[in-house]
């Protein structure tokens, strides 16, 4: 079977030593020396300096929202995976859409001020399959309304805009270190911040509001992860030359045989130097989708319809009113191909092919 994604895993004698370290510590969770050894080496690899690991990538967006969302208005983007959307709703705000640009698939920075109320408090951008906002231009909407930025930048692992890591973009950027991503340490994730005064108030959320053992600087959730997630980052980080070398023949390979008179994928934005992390394809009609995936299952390859449906419209939202047609259009028409370090060329002759039949 050929699936959407495969999950790296490095050689099991690289874990089973970082594992022993964990062992010989006796020490398994509460910010032990391999989490402190992976914050550090994530800032070296990705030029940051302000990270906090979690335990997973949804976390550090709920906690963002509850220190920045005040119960306000979101502005937020329908285009993205749902834990976007939820938990937005789960910290008792309320997201506002506003529809995505058709090319970069990004929220449309030009639509943002006509959405701005009074109760407006943040905006919550998703930077889709690692690919850039616009995040000077939402930067300066921000200043002028006084609104805080928070990037959902869960496929964002290594990206870089004019010469700086995505993730020092925003007042908080957050990462998803899942199975699925390039990087992973089974379940995790990421913030990041450069106001050293919201920096220490995130990083207290995260750990029950605790200022030292017995007394708490404020209100907090448990967002911390695991010696035995940490000792898994530590396994994998050391190959992602390989893991980004690998993926971007793939990713090569699609742009060099997809017949793109029959279907097109997204722009990535100038000035980006992007991470291979997914490869999205655009369907003229969702039927030809269908008609695509059906067959593509047939031969046992099994893509994903990422992202879909377009958030606006999953029942949970109450806002019936608020069409996105760019957005809908997109979701009901986008597929992601398989796309992972081992896919042969075989394997991907057999993809090319059944697509470029199909998708007309």
């Amino acid at each position: 079977m050929i699936t959407v994604t495969k999950t790296f895993f490095p050689d099991l004698k690289e874990y089973e030593k970082q594992l022993e370290r964990v062992w010989k510590n006796k020490w398994l969770t509460n910010r032990g020396e391999l989490v402190l050894e992976l914050e550090q080496k994530l800032n070296g690899y990705l030029s940051t300096e302000n990270i906090i690991i979690t335990n997973n990538g949804t976390v550090p967006l709920q906690i963002a929202l509850k220190i920045l969302g005040n119960q306000g208005e979101i502005i937020t983007t329908p285009f993205s995976y749902v834990a976007t959307t939820s938990s937005i709703i789960w910290e008792n705000c309320t997201p506002v859409f506003v529809d995505i640009h058709p090319d970069y698939l990004t929220i449309d920075e030009t639509k943002i001020e006509a959405a701005i109320t009074p109760k407006t408090t943040a905006i919550l951008a998703t930077h889709v399959f690692g690919n850039p906002c616009e995040v000077e231009a939402i930067a300066a909407i921000a200043k002028k309304h006084n609104l805080k930025v928070i990037y959902d930048a869960a496929h964002s692992f290594g990206v870089t805009y004019k010469g700086t890591s995505l993730f020092n973009y925003g007042d908080v950027s957050t990462c998803s270190f899942h199975a699925t991503k390039l990087f992973h340490t089974g379940e995790g994730g990421a913030m990041f911040c450069q106001d050293k005064t919201l920096f220490h108030q995130l990083f207290y959320s995260h750990n029950f509001g605790h200022n030292g053992p017995l007394e708490f600087h404020g209100l907090g959730i448990n967002a911390k992860i695991s010696e035995l997630q940490a000792a898994m980052g530590l396994a994998v980080l050391p190959h992602m030359a390989t893991i980004l070398s690998e993926r971007k023949k793939v990713v090569d390979y699609y742009n060099e045989n997809l017949d793109f008179n029959q279907l097109k994928t997204m722009t990535i934005r100038n000035n980006t130097t992007w991470n291979y992390s997914y490869y999205p394809v655009i369907l003229p009609s969702e039927a030809i989708l269908l008609k695509v995936q059906q067959a593509l299952n047939y031969a046992n390859i099994i893509p994903r319809r990422y992202f879909y449906p377009s958030l606006n419209t999953i029942e949970y939202v109450d806002q019936p009113n608020q069409t996105m047609p760019v957005s809908e259009s997109v979701a009901k028409r986008i597929l992601s191909l398989p796309l992972y370090v081992g896919l042969t060329t075989e394997e991907l002759e057999q993809i090319t092919a059944i697509i470029n039949q199909n998708a007309c």
